[in-house]
């Protein structure tokens, strides 16, 4: 069996990822992220551009200086001072990169640098020099590849080489390409520049038109060896190839593509949440691979393929990415068997009847709200079905509050015969309450969610509270309704609380359903 070419990923989150507006990194926060990716198994980690600030100089030093056993790249323009400052970022660095770059296109050399084609090839190849003098591995970069004459585009390639560049990295700048014509440049590249066997031919595109996936995989087709790619496509404008996007479509269809990489890809998920959260940028829910609803299903056709056989509606296996498992979101769109199946994992044995009734009022609910969650169906099964016991139940509320008093509540809660009686201070008159309640039976909820809304019209309206309350790790929702808000809220609060301690529902026996991915 012929082995499998191996295709390097260059990761550049940390220098291209990180020019997104309102994405910058502090040092720290760059060395989380460099941890992770060695984690990944990313074959080099574009560190940042030194040149550019003292900034990024101190946190290229700082994760070339802790990074062992990936490679370590500074981007430099084609400047003896720029490349000597990446030189000094990267002097403690195990396995350095220096990334050299100068425009090519037509457009960037008449209104950019002002430049010739021949003071561009000198340029180019004397920095490809000097780069060398410093270290082994030097990359260069003709920007603005795609849009350069090809004629040209060989000439500066064929020089570089030449000069000692052992990578030609051969950019889309500006998501200008399409696949076939990009897969294109790769195959003219390889049938016209005599040594480019000497180098790896790198691919670096931008997302401006969508393209940029597509193009990097067409670019791999082509004979392409190492893709440059960020975590969640962050970059410039519209961003980078997404990194996650390419390594799952190049394993997933291995039998096309034909390549293999060394990325976990079990450490995608993480790593991309990570840099969400240190960036602050969020990924979208539709994000291919790592999004939120990646593996999610509302659909009933769709929830009942996926129950039926993962397969029918699912390509790749959650936790290959390092998604714990699938989700099967119910909403107006979902089926029967999504939801007896969600009874049955939450522990719920009811007869047909009882799911009948339960399923008709969750899919009048799902017309209301987009989401319906565990707690809804909790409420809808014990209230509708099941009712949950009143053990504890409100026999006086009094509270005190203004702008120059400490809120404070006075409860009287009855559980059988017996009427207790406490009082509170809170950082408002729900919350005193509900520390009164607290007190009473024992039970101390964390107010996780609270929603208010108004049922009818008027000063007089009826105002119905809707809580989720976390006790002992698990959440429970409750609801009332009073045209005292106050009033409305400790009720739905206690009636929360009544379901961790008087729930009396059946549970089914055995060990609870695998997960479905």
């Amino acid at each position: 069996m012929k082995k499998k070419r191996k295709v390097l990923i260059f990761d550049t989150t940390l220098r291209d990822g990180e020019q997104s507006p309102g994405a910058s990194l502090t040092i720290r926060e760059k060395l989380r992220i460099a941890r992770q990716l060695v984690k990944l198994g990313v074959d080099c980690i574009e560190a940042g551009f030194p040149a550019a600030s003292e900034g990024d100089r101190r946190a290229v030093a700082a994760v070339a200086a802790e990074i062992k056993d990936t490679g370590v790249a500074a981007l430099a323009r084609c400047l003896p001072g720029d490349i000597e400052t990446a030189a000094r970022a990267l002097a403690k660095a195990a396995r350095p990169r220096i990334h050299v770059f100068l425009a090519t296109s037509r457009i960037h050399r008449e209104f950019k640098l002002g430049k010739a084609k021949e003071e561009i090839v000198r340029q180019a190849a004397a920095s490809v020099r000097t780069a060398r003098k410093y270290f082994d591995e030097v990359e260069f970069s003709p920007e603005d590849a795609s849009r350069t004459e090809l004629n040209f585009l060989a000439e500066v390639v064929g020089e570089v080489i030449a000069a000692g560049a052992g990578t030609v990295n051969i950019p889309d700048t500006v998501g200008y390409s399409t696949p076939e014509e990009y897969g294109g440049i790769i195959s003219y590249l390889k049938e016209n520049v005599p040594d480019i066997s000497r180098a790896v031919i790198s691919v670096h595109c931008h997302n401006d038109l969508g393209l940029a996936v597509a193009n990097s995989l067409s670019a791999v087709r082509a004979g392409a060896g190492q893709v440059e790619c960020t975590i969640n496509g962050l970059g410039e404008r519209a961003g980078n190839a997404s990194l996650e996007e390419i390594v799952m479509a190049m394993k997933v269809r291995k039998d096309f593509w034909g390549v293999t990489t060394g990325i976990n890809t079990r450490q995608i998920f993480k790593t991309s949440r990570l840099v969400s959260h240190l960036t602050g940028i969020a990924v979208q829910r539709n994000k291919a691979i790592v999004g939120e609803n990646a593996f999610a299903h509302e659909a009933g056709i769709h929830q009942d393929g996926v129950l039926k056989e993962r397969t029918t509606y699912e390509i790749m296996r959650p936790r290959d990415v390092g998604v714990p498992r699938s989700r099967l979101v119910l909403g107006k769109h979902s089926g029967r068997h999504a939801f007896r199946d969600r009874l049955q994992d939450m522990g719920y044995r009811l007869s047909d009847g009882e799911i009948e009734l339960a399923f008709e009022k969750f899919k009048r609910l799902a017309d209301k709200k987009k989401h319906v969650f565990d707690e809804d169906i909790e409420v809808i099964v014990d209230e509708q079905i099941q009712a949950v016991p009143e053990v504890f139940s409100l026999v006086y509320l009094n509270v005190t509050t203004g702008n120059t008093t400490v809120p404070t509540a006075t409860v009287r809660l009855k559980k059988g015969d017996k009427v207790m009686q406490d009082a509170a201070c809170g950082d408002g008159p729900v919350d005193a309450a509900c520390k009164a309640v607290d007190r009473i039976t024992g039970v101390r909820g964390e107010m996780k969610e609270y929603e208010l809304k108004a049922v009818t019209g008027g000063k007089d309206a009826l105002g119905e509270v809707t809580v989720r309350v976390k006790v002992g790790g698990r959440l429970r929702a409750g609801r009332a309704s009073s045209t005292d808000i106050i009033e409305a809220s400790v009720k739905a609060y206690l009636n929360a609380i009544n379901r961790l301690v008087g729930r009396n529902r059946p549970r089914a026996s055995g060990k609870k359903r695998p997960a479905s991915a």
